[in-house]
């Protein structure tokens, strides 16, 4: 059994293999692969933190037991920090997330600076470009970090 401060390093090694892929791949390949493993990345960096913050309530006593599907941890996490609203956001990001690592894409000016994952999720279509993937980084490091302070009891200055 995988515990609480293993499954946030987990989520901290994703987020490293996110960076790399992002300042050193993404920079020379510039293809649209590269940011769909970045968002596969980024998913699990989410799915260890969520983890570890449903074991982090279950040993206090806050939820009897861990659901087993993404989704039911979702609504667990959302019920169980109801009160944080970034929380609540971040969850629905990482929903998000999910949506765009399943839906149709397609691939737009690769090997350019602009290279572009146009995915059609909702009925809405979105423009994952560069500038994008480092904005999904950056928020889904936020929330790994938030995660940790919450279980390891650190404040905000």
């Amino acid at each position: 059994m995988i515990g609480i401060k293993e499954r946030i390093e987990l989520a901290k090694e994703e987020l490293k293999r996110v960076d790399h892929l992002f300042y050193v791949s993404l920079k020379y390949t510039r293809t649209v692969d590269v940011i769909k493993s970045v968002i596969e990345r980024l998913i699990k960096a989410f799915d260890f933190s969520i983890d570890a913050l449903l074991l982090y309530m279950q040993k206090k006593k806050k939820i009897k037991e861990i659901p087993s599907n993404p989704m039911a941890k979702c609504d667990a996490i959302k019920k169980l920090f109801s009160e944080n609203k970034e929380f609540v956001n971040d969850i629905d990001f990482y929903i998000l997330l999910r949506k765009i690592n399943r839906a149709e894409y397609s691939k737009e000016r690769e090997f350019r600076r602009h290279v572009t994952m146009v995915a059609v999720v909702d009925d809405e279509v979105l423009n994952i470009d560069i500038d994008t993937i480092q904005e999904y980084n950056e928020r889904t490091k936020t929330f790994v970090e938030n995660a940790y302070n919450l279980i390891y009891g650190i404040k905000d200055e």
